[in-house]
C-alpha cells in the first residue's frame, strides 16, 4: 500500500522511461486518467488505454521516444505531496524552463497545464513538474 498514488504514477513513468520501457501499467483513478490526458496533450506520452485486469482497472501508458532513443520526459518532479501542499494563484504560476517545461495544476476546471490555467485565468495546487 502507498500513501502518494501519483507519486508513484510519476515515478513509475520516470523509472520506465530511464530504462527505455515502450510502456508502463499503474492502477487506474479519475485522477491519473486526467493527469495521463494532460500528459498525452503536452506531447509527453503517445497515448495511454485503460484496461479492465479482473474486478480493478489499469491504466496502459504507452511512453514517447525522440529519433535518438532518448525519452522525452527528462525530468518529472512531484511538488505538491500529501504532506506538504502547494498552492499558487493564477499571477504566480511557475514557469517552468521559461515555458519550456510544463506544470500540471490542480484546479476548479480539472487537471490542467500551466498555460491552460493562465488561459482560463485559474490556479490551484501544482501537482507536477515535468520537462
Amino acid at each position: 500500500m502507498y500513501n502518494d498514488p501519483i507519486a508513484d504514477m510519476l515515478t513509475r513513468i520516470r523509472n520506465a522511461s530511464n530504462v527505455g520501457l515502450p510502456m508502463v501499467e499503474v492502477p487506474a483513478s479519475k485522477l491519473k486518467i486526467e493527469l495521463a490526458k494532460v500528459l498525452q496533450k503536452e506531447g509527453y506520452i503517445r497515448s495511454y488505454e485503460i484496461r479492465e485486469v479482473g474486478s480493478h482497472k489499469t491504466l496502459r501508458i504507452l511512453l514517447k521516444y525522440d529519433a535518438q532513443g532518448y525519452p522525452l520526459i527528462r525530468k518529472l518532479a512531484r511538488v505538491s505531496r500529501p504532506g506538504l501542499r502547494k498552492y499558487y494563484k493564477v499571477d504566480n504560476l511557475p514557469r517552468i524552463l521559461a515555458g519550456a517545461g510544463t506544470a500540471i495544476v490542480s484546479t476548479p476546471k480539472g487537471l490542467l497545464s500551466d498555460r491552460e490555467a493562465r488561459k482560463a485565468r485559474v490556479g490551484g495546487e501544482v501537482l507536477c513538474y515535468i520537462y
